[in-house]
């Protein structure tokens, strides 16, 4: 009986197998790297990030209702880690202090190349 089975199992799986087709060589060109990394124009990089009045207050949260526990002065440069709504989280790149500033007080300046 158990060669019966096998039998039955060789005739099933030898029934379910694909003819094998042979598949041409691909002729595409192979794709060219570039040997170098194109540079960056100084027109194309982005300005740091900037307080655009008096001073912005750095909050705990993304909220005017939320506590201030720093200010950022006018002229002053920071990184913005991301930005929800009208709020970008910022770290001080002098003091290392984090936090919450309006968008509407900070801005950054965008270059454009002319050629």
């Amino acid at each position: 009986m158990r060669s019966s089975r096998m039998a039955l199992s060789a005739a099933v799986l030898g029934a379910l197998a694909l003819p094998l087709v042979s598949a041409t060589a691909a002729t595409a060109a192979p794709a060219s790297v570039p040997s170098t990394m194109p540079t960056v124009r100084a027109c194309e990089r982005p300005d740091p990030w900037s307080v655009g009045t008096q001073a912005v207050a750095i909050r705990s949260k993304a909220s005017a209702e939320s506590t201030w526990f720093d200010i950022l002065s006018r002229g002053h440069r920071f990184t913005v880690h991301k930005i929800s709504g009208n709020w970008h989280f910022i770290k001080d790149t002098v003091t290392g202090a984090k936090g919450w500033g309006s968008g509407s007080y900070v801005y950054r300046n965008v270059r454009m190349c002319l050629n």
